[in-house]
């Protein structure tokens, strides 16, 4: 499964459009920026291994709970009435035709909500209260003690889909897209491919990454074939950090450790111009997003610091056109 969103793809454009034309753009910031994430530069599983820990941390009961839920969806989906019955479960709007549709649903709601475990309440994907995944878990933790795992998986992942308290029953399998997120598909069937997978750490069932398989299926939705090397040869694969260092200056990349993004993220200073601005309890680009009053310490000092940054930049840039 495939996961983005804009931002995301502009802050990696950012630190790309510096690298590559430093005379025309001073300096970038990259918020949230996974631009280690192609080819073999880091493990493939490295970004579902983010979600699940960051399920664990919170409640290894919450974990291991989503963990066996997979299991419990593949034994009903042997059922003779498993559609009717999972329809029922699901509370969806009309009858399901796959049980796959079900194991994408949760899917989403959990990598989502980690994505966007914000300190604050939000509405950037769904309607969502401060630190999403701690409520979940209370969800799972707090749920009656005959409860399967799936139906508390559920109640959970419904919490993404109906914090707001408004949906009366589930689009399961047509769901609306009102932020454009299948455009996502286009661009890892073209240029941004990123190959997944899951461990054995994962709390979602383990897989591979097929190229040929994933080839395949973007030939037959969009008459394209992907290129999984074009990323690495046009902007550096995995010597990228040495790349940085020898030619790059003015690059901020601000990642918070909550976002399974950034463990395709630079995480350390490269160079006194690379820096890195990391946040344990930061989520996807929590940094662009617009002050509240209800902001940590933590998230004010970074975007101070970003800000602080950035005016340094200015300044330089100013005083060597004086002398130009």
């Amino acid at each position: 499964m495939e996961l983005s969103d804009d931002i995301k793809e502009f802050s990696v454009l950012a630190a790309w459009f510096r690298l590559k034309y430093p005379h025309i753009a001073i300096g970038a910031l990259a918020s949230s920026a996974p631009i280690l994430q192609f080819d073999k530069i880091i493990p493939w599983s490295s970004f579902y291994d983010a979600v699940s820990l960051d399920f664990k941390d919170v409640s290894q009961n919450c974990y291991s709970v989503i963990k066996g839920s997979w299991a419990e969806l593949v034994a009903i989906s042997t059922q003779k009435q498993a559609l009717a019955e999972l329809s029922k479960a699901f509370r969806t709007c009309k009858s399901l035709h796959s049980t796959a549709s079900v194991l994408e649903w949760l899917w989403t709601a959990f990598v989502y909500t980690a994505m966007v475990n914000y300190p604050t309440e939000a509405n950037f994907l769904k309607p969502l209260p401060a630190y999403p995944v701690q409520q979940m878990c209370k969800i799972i933790d707090k749920s009656p003690s005959g409860a399967t795992k799936l139906s508390r998986a559920f109640a959970a992942a419904s919490l993404y889909y109906n914090y707001s308290q408004t949906e009366k029953c589930f689009e399961v399998e047509h769901e609306v897209d009102p932020h454009g997120l299948h455009g996502w598909h286009w661009q890892t069937c073209t240029e941004m491919v990123m190959p997944m997978t899951c461990s054995n750490k994962s709390m979602f069932p383990p897989s591979g990454f097929d190229y040929k398989r994933f080839a395949e299926q973007c030939r037959m939705k969009y008459g394209v074939l992907p290129r999984p090397h074009w990323i690495t040869t046009e902007f550096g694969g995995e010597r990228i950090e040495k790349v940085l260092k020898r030619f790059g200056s003015n690059i901020i990349f601000s990642n918070g450790m909550q976002d399974p993004w950034s463990r395709g993220g630079v995480v350390r200073n490269i160079s006194a111009t690379i820096i890195a601005l990391v946040t344990e309890k930061g989520a996807h680009h929590v940094d662009f997003r617009a002050a509240t009053k209800d902001d940590p310490d933590w998230l004010i000092q970074q975007r101070r610091q970003e800000v602080e940054i950035i005016q340094r930049w200015l300044d330089e840039y100013y005083v060597d056109l004086r002398h130009a």
